[in-house]
């Protein structure tokens, strides 16, 4: 049996500054809104050119993570600003329900799931892990844990390291966010469901931390699956 194997590619220097800047978005140690490093500062801070570093902010604000403004700076895009969330637009002219949201969130993040297993590492385990840790935290504190469990999904998103798919995901979660948020609380509201909702990401996360893309696959679509059944039943 032949086995092809593929030369190894080294990573550019830039896509590794974005790597870094992307994970601090996502990790919440960059918030929304706030200003970033300039681009000496993080030049120096990375021992790498401000080329590098340039290309890096160049590509997160084209996937719409940072925003530049003349002469302030360069901030994280916040949250909160439903204008700037493509797929509200495209779910108002077409039409499409909540339904039809989550089961577009059933290709993508299932797809994710199984990526997630196979790439990612430490950092992105970690990331994952702490989006529970936080959800449970909020809800022990009588919170609803919608916040962890955005991160939750984000964080996922990330670890498939497909500019693209967390691209997607992140217009998802914004969405999600923001436009159906009124939604979300209904299925917060009962304790059964999020008691279900935490052991079903665990399952996720025990899934991904394995490297297991089968089974990360299959726990992300009973997950989702049973948001979609709740959200059938009230309609």
């Amino acid at each position: 049996m032949k086995i092809e194997l593929k030369p190894i590619q080294p990573k550019r220097i830039s896509d590794q500054v974005f790597d870094q800047l992307r994970a601090l978005i996502f990790r919440g140690d960059y918030q929304p809104g706030q200003k970033i490093m300039t681009e000496r500062e993080l030049a120096e801070a990375l021992n790498v050119s401000r080329n590098s570093v340039r290309e890096a902010i160049n590509k997160l604000v084209t996937l719409r993570f940072l925003e530049q403004r003349q002469g302030q700076g360069t901030f994280v895009r916040p949250l909160d600003e439903a204008v700037q969330i493509p797929l509200a637009t495209v779910m108002e002219t077409q039409d499409a329900s909540l339904i039809d949201l989550l089961e577009m969130r059933m290709g993508i993040e299932c797809t994710a799931a199984s990526l997630a297993a196979q790439r990612s590492g430490t950092a992105e385990l970690q990331a994952i892990e702490t989006a529970i840790a936080d959800m449970e935290q909020d809800i022990g504190s009588g919170g609803l844990g919608t916040e962890g469990d955005l991160a939750f999904h984000m964080a996922i998103a990330a670890a498939t390291k497909n500019p693209l798919q967390i691209y997607i995901m992140k217009n998802v979660s914004d969405f999600l966010h923001v436009g159906i948020r009124e939604n979300l609380l209904h299925l917060y509201q009962d304790p059964k469901n999020i008691e279900m909702i935490m052991k079903q990401h665990k399952a996720i996360c025990e899934a991904i931390r394995r490297h297991d893309p089968d089974a990360a696959y299959d726990a992300m679509r009973r997950h989702i699956a049973f948001v979609i059944d709740f959200f059938s039943r009230r309609q």
